[in-house]
């Protein structure tokens, strides 16, 4: 039964580690343009039914309670939490920020759609708005080259002044996507996900319609990652890693002096 304690307890110490790093994911991130911060998720392990609840005790009597042992815990996900991050002015106009739900689409080195929150996009040398890493957004919006006033209104229609005419010109319209279960969506790292069965099909569309947020030229979203509230996870973590390891060695003790009562 002994030994039974020791798995219990290596396998909180494995959660409990895992957990930790989530927790230190989120913090390396709290500067992260549009991140999510990701919560760890628990469930027990099987449990092993000694006596069960109602079994016969006698011929007359059944157990009001039975015996059941539990086998320790693991970490089954990371739900992401997809609350609104501060949205902070930059006055850049190719910084966009979204305001509530959605996700701009950008096209990966592979050919398929990535999504991401990030807002802080660029000129390509021809004239293309791309990702700091140079990933052209969906649908394709082409800046003339000596164009000027690039504005971007909140449905997310793409105008600019261009040379030769006295008013603005549509250069094209962004487009927003939309998940049934964003928390679904894998992350790929550089800011960006892609679609998943979990997450359900995206949801394209003009921004403001449908449950998709309006676009905010000028501004960016900050990582929704609460210092203080991870600093909190972080000493309940460690103080939870410190009582399974002290359970492993209590049960140690025990089989130790097993051994030399024996």
């Amino acid at each position: 039964m002994t030994n039974a304690a020791l798995h219990v307890a290596r396998t909180g110490l494995d959660a409990q580690s895992a957990r930790m790093r989530v927790i230190a994911n989120n913090l390396a991130n709290v500067n992260t343009t549009g991140f999510k911060r990701d919560r760890a998720q628990f469930e027990t392990l099987a449990y092993q039914t000694m006596t069960a609840a109602g079994a016969p005790a006698s011929a007359e009597n059944r157990y009001a309670v039975g015996l059941s042992l539990g086998s320790g815990v693991h970490m089954t996900g990371t739900a992401r939490v997809n609350t609104q991050g501060a949205l902070s002015t930059t006055d850049n106009p190719l910084d966009l920020a979204i305001e509530g739900d959605g996700f701009f689409q950008v096209t990966r080195p592979d050919g398929s759609t990535g999504y991401t929150r990030a807002g802080n996009f660029n000129l390509s040398a021809e004239g293309q708005i791309v990702t700091s890493d140079g990933l052209p957004l969906v649908p394709n919006i082409q800046v003339p080259e000596g164009a000027t006033s690039v504005t971007i209104g909140v449905d997310g229609t793409v105008s600019a002044q261009v040379a030769g005419s006295t008013e603005p010109t549509e250069l094209g319209k962004i487009e927003l996507a939309r998940f049934v279960n964003p928390s679904g969506l894998q992350a790929l790292g550089g800011n960006l996900f892609a679609e998943t069965a979990a997450s359900g099909a995206a949801q394209v569309g003009a921004a403001g319609m449908e449950g998709r947020g309006s676009i905010r030229q000028g501004a960016l979203e900050a990582s929704n990652v609460n210092v203080v509230q991870e600093l909190v996870d972080m000493i309940e973590t460690q103080r939870a890693y410190e009582v399974n390891s002290k359970m492993i060695s209590a049960t140690d003790e025990m089989l130790r002096n097993a051994n030399q009562q024996l």
